[in-house]
């Protein structure tokens, strides 16, 4: 048995004896039930190698089973984490934490701060949505209206196309979409 355990079994148990023999006899026992306990520990340390040796066959057998099904550690870790997940969302923490969140969220989503908030945003994305329309619009047809003899890059890197009319209306739009989106932000 000590060449499978590695030695391990049989420095234990020495240790064991060792330290029932080593010293006197607890009260009340005697050198034959102490020999009796000591056989039995030895035989106990035993079968816990022996279960341990057992133990780790079997889960080399299962991990050999696990590949030859295609199950990798990955999805091990996947499907515990979905038990988990599953376990969690039935626990009675997770039910009554779900309910007073919602109570909570029905609570502001009917309040009149959160409709006024709505509306504002709502307001400011369709102004914000026509503005870019808008200018889009103008900046296709200004970009149609330019000499054909010049790329887009080569017009816009110029100086001269910054005091052209239409970089001054394009350049207007802008800042007027700046101004309007700024002040309805300062609204909220």
């Amino acid at each position: 048995m000590d060449s499978v355990n590695n030695g391990f079994g049989s420095a234990r148990m020495t240790g064991s004896m060792e330290g029932a023999t080593g010293g006197t006899l607890p009260p009340g026992l005697t050198e034959e039930e102490a020999e009796e306990l000591r056989v039995e520990l030895t035989k106990v340390e035993d079968e816990i190698q022996t279960l341990r040796q057992v133990l780790a066959a079997k889960e080399r057998h299962a991990g050999d089973i696990k590949r030859q099904l295609g199950i990798s550690p990955l999805n091990e870790i996947k499907q515990n984490i979905s038990k988990g997940w599953q376990d969690v969302q039935s626990s009675n923490a997770y039910l009554q934490t779900k309910e007073k969140l919602g109570q909570w969220n029905e609570s502001i989503t009917h309040s009149n701060a959160y409709k006024k908030t709505q509306e504002t945003l709502s307001q400011a994305g369709q102004v914000t949505s026509a503005a870019l329309s808008s200018m889009g619009a103008a900046i296709s047809e200004r970009i149609g209206t330019m000499r054909l003899g010049y790329s887009v890059h080569h017009s816009l890197s110029m100086p001269s196309m910054r005091s052209s009319p239409s970089f001054r209306s394009f350049e207007d739009r802008v800042g007027s979409l700046r101004v309007t989106c700024l002040s309805y932000l300062c609204l909220l």
